[in-house]
């Protein structure tokens, strides 16, 4: 695959992640708005997390969709200013995985963790 190809799918990907963050984000704040409105504390918002798959299944789409963007965006602003092939592969994979891994945890944390 040429690298200009190479870009064009991975702009694309960056857009269609962005898509799905701002509406993540959007549901998100929401959330936050009316679950804090009644001055619940954060145990008894854990309290209402747990166990509940569709809260699951959106904060695991909300991290999918950072694991796709947030590296494509350091990998071109490491390209536009450091000089390092070898950082310029690495951080990106680096971030990739804590984005992943941290943010999947967290979610089996929230859902499944021991209260």
């Amino acid at each position: 695959m040429s690298a200009a190809i190479l870009q064009a799918k991975l702009w694309y990907y960056q857009r269609i992640s962005a898509m799905v963050l701002a509406l993540c984000v959007a549901i998100h704040l929401i959330i936050i708005y009316i679950a804090v409105q009644d001055g619940l504390t954060a145990n008894e918002i854990l309290g209402r997390t747990r166990g509940n798959w569709g809260f699951a299944l959106f904060y695991e789409i909300f991290v999918l969709a950072c694991f796709v963007h947030a590296p494509i965006g350091l990998a071109n602003i490491l390209r536009e200013n450091i000089q390092n092939a070898f950082l310029n592969r690495a951080l990106p994979l680096l971030l990739a995985a804590l984005i992943l891994i941290l943010g999947t945890m967290a979610v089996i944390g929230v859902v499944w963790g021991q209260p």
